[in-house]
């Protein structure tokens, strides 16, 4: 099965999932190949500016690229979202940014699941070396191989776990201003918690980039809740609307009904104050 192939079926996800299933390594590595010289081409059409274009050839990367090489997936993604934030297309740039984090997030969880079963089986194998080293020599001189086994494993973790971050960071960052560009209260407090969650991961952010943090964490508060009070009042106006609309043929309307706080509970209940005909 060539990289093509796999490229023709590029919008139907399921299909793709169980050919892929199938990818013998060299498969898997002329596909991430195909992939990587896509991606090569578009990050060069981004630097010139040509977004549009760009946006296509990542867009190609994504397509031969192995659904299941997760880190890959996501780094393309994320460059899409760059590129949308680019043309301004703000509500491209969110879902770009999100399929970014969500691959990032499936992954983090594989990684994780992986090391609790290597753990565990080096734990059933050092219980077994235990009971076949008999000599104190043998038993101080055995671990020496697997202490640089293990060194180099927990290296490749660390890596791993540093590139993920930055990643993460990136796609924060892209949704986060997107978010805050689109406005309206749930992308506002979306915005928000996006930007708080890059307050935590300061150690993967340049100087610029935590100045951006710091000022929006400073300047949302603000507008989450002029939002939040512009649009509850919008829908109150028009449930009045609809609740006059119903009460009109009895004589009522939604003024011979009021919302009353009760100071102990907080919560609160509707008087009839009658009147008139509605009497």
């Amino acid at each position: 099965m060539s990289s093509s192939d796999v490229g023709a079926l590029a919008h139907d996800a399921p299909d793709i999932e169980k050919i892929q299933e199938k990818l013998s390594p060299k498969e898997e590595a002329e596909m991430l190949t195909a992939s990587n010289t896509h991606k090569v081409e578009a990050n060069s059409l981004f630097t010139s500016g040509k977004y549009d274009a760009a946006i296509n050839k990542y867009n190609e990367a994504l397509a031969v690229c192995p659904i299941y090489l997760d880190y890959e997936m996501a780094v393309l993604h994320s460059n899409v979202a760059a590129c949308h934030l680019k043309l301004e297309e703000w509500k491209e740039a969110v879902a770009s940014a999100s399929s970014a984090l969500s691959g990032l997030e499936k992954l983090e969880q594989e990684v994780k699941e992986k090391e609790e079963t290597e753990k565990a089986k080096k734990r059933e194998e050092e219980d077994v070396v235990e009971l076949e080293i008999v000599s104190p020599g043998a038993k101080a001189a055995g671990p020496a191989v697997e202490d640089a086994k293990d060194d180099a494993a927990e290296t490749a973790r660390r890596k791993r776990q540093e590139d993920i971050a930055r990643i993460r960071a990136k796609a924060l960052m892209r949704r986060a201003r997107a978010r805050s560009e689109l406005g309206g209260w749930t992308n506002l407090e979306g915005a928000l918690g996006d930007y708080k969650k890059l307050s935590e991961m300061s150690g993967n952010l340049g100087a610029a980039d935590k100045k951006i943090v710091q000022a929006q964490l400073r300047a949302l508060p603000p507008r989450v809740k002029e939002a939040q009070e512009k649009e509850t009042a919008e829908m109150w106006g028009k449930l009045k609307d609809l609740g006059n609309g119903l009460l009109k043929p009895f004589g009522l309307s939604t003024d011979n009904f009021k919302m009353v706080q009760d100071e102990k509970t907080g919560g609160y209940s509707m008087n009839f104050q009658g009147g008139g005909a509605g009497k």
